[in-house]
């Protein structure tokens, strides 16, 4: 599908969401066909607004870093069979020939005495609670549908997270309204002073402190790394990350450990925190508060970052949604797209990608640029129900089942081979172009900032 010279509804709002100027929108070019599949729900509009609110906003960073205006930046020409190919990464990815492990057996949909419940397993951890909430005699497919088929779906759902584990029962309506993106605080304090930047790099020498995990987040450090940040990923010692989850999105970054209830790693990232420019945040609310290091007191101590938080169920949920874990497919399970896109028997489906946890990423990472750009001293919050929410009410312009009929794409054209710490690595390229490298291995890299 090729749009030229028309105004794209979706983007125009994703864009209004992270307060760019309305005019500049025109700006955008799309290209080609990128067929993420049929639907009820228009992903593929989606996926194409939120890849080109963050060019746009890679552009005007570029265009005032030049020491230009917002408004001077160049045309952008979003391909959508590269947006197609990077919202689908982890299903491209294989390495060192291999497929990449996606979900575990024990996640997925059980059908339970009332609905249906959704799973999420994939982490050991989650796996051993869910296994211990339901009392299950094995951890297997078999033991866990015979203990949801005896129970409601809110009791599977409440015995698992009351345990630590993660179940969501299926809902049958959209949830409520969350918004797309919040600006909670703007401290007036401008950050430090960004000179010129290179062509196609305009986050160049930006600092940027991950403390996020598997797709959202990762997404927008990653982006933001190809972009020429310096992203240096944290992570504490006794949380692994699934080596294919990091393999897929530690592009453009380097990875640390430190335990932060250790003095002297504590101290490391003080000082790591002193020095950046950006912080991104991934864990659920209260989860960084716990250890003093909540977006307030970040704010509060260095008034000139972007903080950019983001959680899976919104802040503005009931509790005790607000403050628990979730992934991208228990967010579409608890907000009603499960249910909207059920087969002809009733049991529920899926989005033809992991549309939350992507789109989500490249607005983190528009929202970063848009904040350096106006000077920092920002504090932006995301979620994947927000992102959801934006979805299901159709954002103007949008179709139902939008890649219906759309010509196929062929995705090799924006695959790669990279060596990694993983050994090669075939990824899907970002829509902005090429990484320098792969991968070193999550948790490997000394715990420091690249000289500027």
């Amino acid at each position: 599908m090729t749009i030229g010279g028309e105004r794209d509804g979706a983007t125009a709002q994703a864009w209004e969401a992270v307060g760019g100027a309305p005019e500049l929108v025109e700006r955008v070019r799309f290209e080609g066909a990128g067929n993420l599949g049929e639907g009820p729900l228009p992903v593929g509009e989606l996926a194409r607004a939120t890849v080109a609110v963050c060019g746009l906003a890679a552009g005007e960073l570029a265009a005032v870093r030049a020491g230009g205006a917002a408004g001077d930046l160049l045309p952008l020409v979003v391909h959508e069979a590269a947006v197609a190919t990077a919202f689908v990464s982890e299903r491209h990815l294989r390495v060192a020939g291999r497929p990449a492990v996606t979900f575990a057996p024990l996640s997925g949909f059980w059908r339970a005495a009332d609905g249906w419940v959704r799973t999420h397993a994939n982490y050991p951890h989650h796996e051993a609670a869910l296994v211990r909430a339901l009392g299950l005699s094995s951890p297997t497919p078999d033991a866990l549908r015979a203990a949801v088929a005896g129970r409601t779906a809110v009791e599977v759902q409440e015995l698992a997270y009351g345990a630590g584990g993660l179940a969501v029962a299926v809902a049958r309506r959209y949830g409520d309204p969350q918004p797309l993106v919040e600006t909670v605080r703007a401290t007036g304090q401008r950050g430090r002073v960004l000179g010129g930047a290179p062509p196609g790099r305009p986050v160049t020498g930006v600092r940027v402190l991950d403390l996020t995990r598997v797709i959202a987040g990762p997404v927008a450090t990653r982006t933001l790394g190809l972009l020429g940040a310096d992203v240096l990923r944290i992570d504490p010692p006794g949380l692994p990350e699934a080596d294919d989850a990091y393999a897929d999105t530690g592009f453009g970054k380097r990875s640390a450990l430190l335990d932060l209830a250790r003095a002297a790693d504590r101290a490391v990232f003080e000082g790591l925190m002193a020095e950046a420019d950006v912080v991104v945040t991934g864990y659920r609310p209260g989860a960084l508060e716990r250890h003093g290091f909540g977006a307030r007191e970040l704010l509060e101590r260095w008034p000139g970052l972007v903080v950019a938080e983001l959680c899976a169920w919104g802040w503005r949920a009931p509790q005790p949604w607000a403050g628990r874990r979730g992934f991208d497919s228990l967010v579409q399970a608890g907000h009603g797209i499960a249910a909207a896109c059920a087969g002809p028997d009733g049991t529920p489906g899926v989005l033809p990608a992991q549309a939350l946890d992507h789109g989500t990423g490249y607005l983190v990472a528009a929202g970063v640029m848009r904040a350096l750009a106006e000077g920092g001293g920002r504090g932006l919050r995301f979620s994947l129900a927000g992102t959801g929410s934006w979805l299901v009410r159709r954002p103007a312009g949008a179709r139902a089942g939008d890649d219906a009929g759309a010509p196929p794409y062929a995705a090799q054209a924006w695959l790669r081979e990279t060596g990694s710490g993983y050994g090669v690595l075939r990824h899907a390229a970002s829509p902005f172009g090429e990484w320098a490298g792969g991968p070193s291995r999550w948790g490997t890299d000394p715990a420091a900032w690249l000289p500027r």
